[in-house]
């Protein structure tokens, strides 16, 4: 057997892990709001920045539109987005927050982050090793996505 092939000796299985645990501990919080954990992506950006065309949204979650135009139309059937073909480019979609997407900030605010540090609170970690943390993951992040 190989070392480097020994599932131990992997951080991509340890990413995977981490990231399956993590979007597991989101569901029941997700599932009280009536989304998925793909959708509460699209609405995050979608808080910091309404009215956004489909490729922005793509390219700001590292999606392809094709990943990310179903699960709009999803989203719109739910009532928490709308589409509209763009004003200068008719071929360009532009997705807009409803009422509803809006309304669920707030109940995401009240749920979410004391619910994730419920769910972090036996682990030893503290605000500095998450900062650091997601400083090291953007670093992987940003190093893959621009190898073609």
């Amino acid at each position: 057997m190989h070392a480097e092939l020994q599932l131990d000796n992997q951080i991509c299985f340890r990413l995977y892990t981490a990231a399956r645990l993590v979007t597991q501990a989101y569901t029941p919080m997700l599932t009280e709001l009536g989304i998925t954990y793909p959708q509460y992506l699209v609405l995050m950006v979608l808080w910091e920045k309404d009215n956004q065309p489909v490729n922005d949204i793509a390219h700001r979650l590292l999606l392809e539109t094709n990943t990310v135009t179903p699960l709009l139309q999803r989203m719109e059937k739910l009532g928490v987005v709308s589409r509209k073909k763009g004003e200068h480019d008719k071929r360009q979609q532009i997705v807009s927050l409803t009422e509803k997407g809006r309304d669920l900030e707030q109940k995401a605010f009240q749920l979410i982050p004391e619910g994730m540090q419920k769910q972090m609170s036996a682990c030893p970690l503290k605000l500095e090793d998450y900062q650091n943390l997601a400083h090291e993951l953007d670093t992987i992040i940003h190093t893959i996505n621009k190898q073609p």
